[in-house]
């Protein structure tokens, strides 16, 4: 099937002229990161998301719902597709947070997108669920800072043995520059993603199988929940943090926060 991009584009709140340019991509690509929440309540619950493009419209497009990684860049793919946009999926190693030596497997999903007006593809992800994530795609050039306020962002090549560029992006943090995951430019395949997909969500070691993750970018403010821990991230960096009282609590949050409304009757673990 072909995703409804009426729907799509009433969902992220765009309008505009429905042609593969830059400047498509880059609004296309803000109002849904700003549009539709991150959320892990799947695996949480013990159930894994669908990649199907009918399930996605039904959670993310029709009800009031996000998803993750996976989700957000099956659906972004899709409607960038229906735009004209050229588009490769890519896999990514998250290295933020990582010990040194600490080696993760490549389950973070990105996009290269082609646009017809720019010679250079760009890196578009609109499923980074974390303060440091794209709000505009970048441009894919080694060293090219951008500046998608209020964050910035560039690219640079990391050290590696391999036969591919290994690319970094990272996020400007406080004055300095923190590595947000790595990737090559080798193209993935849908299935890829569905069995990186399973592994995420039914593996009992993987984060989101532990605890609720919801992020929401909004004017002026990030929202991030990760577990009981509400942060809240104002653009000029200042942190604020409220613990939640228990299970009741962060469905509460997730609704008036983050605009996520579970089932009636659907309970948290904890």
């Amino acid at each position: 099937m072909t995703l409804d991009l009426d729907a799509y584009l009433a969902r992220i709140g765009w309008s505009g002229e429905r042609r593969p340019t830059a400047h498509v991509l880059r609004s296309v690509h803000r109002a849904q990161v700003t549009g539709i929440p991150f959320e892990n309540l799947e695996p949480v619950l013990g159930g894994v998301p669908s990649l199907e493009l009918h399930d996605l419209e039904a959670k993310l497009l029709r009800s009031e719902r996000g998803g993750y990684c996976y989700e957000q860049n099956v659906l972004l793919a899709a409607a960038l597709s229906r735009l004209g946009f050229g588009v490769t999926l890519l896999a990514a190693r998250v290295v933020l947070g990582a010990a040194p030596g600490d080696v993760r497997p490549r389950t973070h999903m990105l996009l290269k997108v082609q646009a017809e007006d720019e010679p250079t593809p760009f890196v578009a992800d609109a499923g980074f669920g974390a303060s440091g994530a794209l709000l505009e795609p970048i441009p894919l050039v080694v060293d090219a800072e951008l500046s998608d306020a209020p964050r910035r962002h560039r690219l640079v090549h990391a050290p590696h043995d391999g036969p591919l560029e290994l690319w970094e992006l990272q996020a400007e943090k406080g004055g300095a520059w923190e590595p947000q995951y790595e990737f090559t430019l080798e193209p993935y395949e849908a299935p890829d993603f569905e069995v990186a997909n399973w592994h995420v969500a039914t593996n009992p070691r993987s984060p989101f199988r532990q605890a609720v993750y919801a992020q929401r970018t909004l004017p002026g403010v990030h929202k991030a929940l990760s577990g009981r821990t509400l942060t809240l991230t104002a653009d000029d960096g200042t942190i604020e943090e409220h613990e939640l009282d228990g299970a009741a609590d962060v469905v509460r949050v997730l609704a008036e926060d983050f605009g996520v409304r579970l089932p009636e009757g659907t309970a948290l673990p904890g």
